[in-house]
């Protein structure tokens, strides 16, 4: 039998231990792959499922409403559906034109302006264009890669808009989800019988700590978003800015995923101002402010007053779930994602720390 000193028994000791962490994390990182790989693959199959499943969270609260009223669960998704679809469809039919007309025109006019603003960043910039080419990286080329991926991007989710049977699938998906009885983290522990009484209870408690932190965001975002959309739509056409409605609705409804709205609206309403009918500096000047004010309101009022800090993820947390997942995943599906596994991740570290990591005295 070989003796080791105690220096020697340390050192294999701490050897095997990050072998050991070596092997776990691997194997982690092995189902993470996989689970990525699945869930690309059944993208197609899911996305109507994960949004009926999100819209029935948002709805819930005004079906449970209706039950009451009406006291049977097939009248009350009826009276749910027509209650919302009925002021939709109105407006569709008498604003659908004018949506139409105005995103037409913005398609017609985007190859304009698009070449005014290229033509005014090599003029002013010819510095920053140089050190793109000494760098070996084309300026027009990775402006077109950047149109190219934007617009990837914009006619996936407009492909699925457009698609009747997606959303007739989703519709089906709602239905199912928003009739279903809400299941609470007891409800979940039953079914796991193999588990102590103590760890039950535990985990009971991380099942509904995470549902509350996407239930909360969901809800709350999308009104926040709708805040927002008909708050800069409205002052976008006040100040003048042709399409200024449908850019500043469609901005902040985009905001679902923080920033995202601003990152792809203003890029066009900045240059519309500007250079547009009617535009110049005073346009544009005007356009910024009704941006920052709605900024302002927002950071300080909208999102504090509806959203506070439910989500447990913190504003930056939430910014990073969105663009780290819709990077993995590359679709609608992984913005969808985000926050629910973003939240999985919290509430499992959360518990991990609780549980197993002792705090330093």
């Amino acid at each position: 039998m070989i003796d080791f000193t105690p220096s020697q028994q340390k050192t294999i000791a701490t050897a095997l231990t990050v072998l050991a962490f070596t092997v776990v994390a691997g194997f982690a990182a092995a189902i993470l792959w996989c689970f990525v790989q699945a869930v690309k693959f059944m993208s197609p199959a899911l996305t109507p499922l994960v949004i009926g499943l999100f819209l029935a969270m948002f709805f819930r609260p005004y079906y449970a409403w209706w039950l009451k009223v009406v006291k049977n669960p097939t009248l009350a998704v009826a009276a749910m559906l027509t209650s919302v679809l009925v002021p939709i469809v109105i407006a569709a039919w008498y604003g659908g034109s004018f949506a139409v007309d105005q995103i037409s025109g913005l398609i017609e006019t985007a190859p304009e302006r698009a070449a005014k603003v290229s033509a005014w960043v090599k003029e002013t910039f010819p510095n920053a264009i140089a050190m793109f080419n000494k760098l070996g990286v084309s300026y027009d080329s990775w402006i077109a890669g950047l149109k190219a991926g934007v617009l990837d991007f914009i006619l996936s989710i407009a492909g699925y808009m457009s698609g009747a049977l997606n959303w007739l699938v989703s519709l089906i998906f709602f239905v199912y989800f928003v009739t279903r009885p809400v299941m609470s983290g007891e409800d979940y522990v039953k079914e796991m019988p193999f588990l102590k009484d103590d760890t039950r209870r535990f985990v009971a408690e991380q099942i509904d700590s995470f549902f509350d932190i996407v239930v909360s965001f969901f809800q709350r975002q999308v009104v926040i978003c709708l805040c927002e959309g008909l708050m800069y739509g409205l002052g976008f056409m006040l100040v003048g800015l042709k399409y200024g409605f449908t850019i500043g609705f469609v901005l902040g409804v985009m905001n679902l995923v923080p920033l995202f709205g601003t990152v792809v609206c203003m890029p066009i309403a900045m240059p519309l101002a500007y250079w547009g009918p009617g535009g110049g500096g005073g346009t544009l000047s005007l356009v910024i402010a009704v941006w920052l004010t709605g900024q302002f309101l927002d950071g300080y009022l909208i999102t504090p007053r509806i959203q506070g800090n439910k989500t447990g993820l913190g504003y930056a947390g939430v910014i990073f779930s969105f663009f780290f997942w819709g990077v993995v995943f590359k679709s609608l599906l992984g913005l969808l994602l985000a926050i629910p596994l973003s939240a999985f991740c919290v509430v499992l570290w959360r518990a991990v720390k609780t549980r197993y990591i002792r705090p330093v005295v």
